[in-house]
């Protein structure tokens, strides 16, 4: 590849990205990665009901999975990896979008639509709800920073824990309805962004956004629930 075609793909990626349609593109599709993220994690999550043997055995695979190909650990960084740079690339994106919508209209409209407003800003304080708690949840169940009874090692016991808590319950519970109707709103618009939506698929594609939206959200709430009534322990 010669340095004149290397700098025409650099230009035409960094136009692509300075164009509104390029960082919706972006948004889109970093938050496709992380819902399948959402739906492998939920799944991951449903085996702490099958008991301590299981659930930490399953933490321990994560660390060893891809040898002999790969050393100890580097398929779990790999995965996160691309969950950071989804995640970098979406808040980015989205804040820009944001500050670009703020400044196109300054002044606000007379009639404002009610249902967009309610959407742009459930999107918005969901975005920055989730964003504190990820960095809250690292902290506590990977990290065990903030995490008083942290044990490393015993992902089960760290897990139940933090729900025999009533803050850790509150945490969480709050940021999976914020993540639900994240998914919710943002499963559809992103369907739309990338053009898979149409007026005679939009009630299908609706109707796939708010299943996902409430398996996900009662799927990761059962786990504080099932700490809280005894059901795993």
């Amino acid at each position: 590849m010669t340095l004149a075609t290397r700098t025409t793909s650099t230009s035409r990626t960094r136009s692509m990205w300075d164009s509104t349609v390029g960082k919706k593109a972006v948004m889109a599709t970093s938050g496709l990665v992380m819902i399948a993220y959402l739906v492998v994690h939920m799944a991951a999550n449903a085996k702490i009901f099958l008991g301590a043997a299981g659930f930490d055995a399953y933490a321990h695979w994560l660390r060893v999975m891809g040898e002999p190909v790969l050393h100890r650990e580097w398929g779990l960084w790999i995965a996160r990896v691309v969950l950071l740079a989804s995640v970098v690339a979406h808040g980015v994106s989205a804040y820009q979008l944001s500050r670009r919508d703020i400044k196109a209209r300054p002044t606000g409209y007379v009639h404002k639509k009610p249902r967009a407003t309610y959407a742009t800003r459930t999107m918005r304080w969901g975005g920055v709800i989730l964003g504190l708690f990820i960095v809250w949840h690292i902290l506590d169940l990977t990290t065990g920073t903030v995490h008083s009874g942290f044990e490393e090692g015993k992902p089960y016991s760290n897990v139940v824990d933090t729900f025999s808590t009533w803050y850790g319950n509150v945490i969480y519970i709050t940021a999976m309805l914020a993540m639900g109707l994240h998914v919710r709103h943002g499963l559809w618009s992103a369907a739309q962004t990338l053009g898979v939506g149409s007026r005679v698929r939009d009630r299908s594609l609706k109707a796939v956004a708010n299943g996902l939206a409430l398996v996900l959200t009662v799927g990761f709430i059962s786990v504080p629930v099932g700490v809280m009534t005894g059901v795993v322990s």
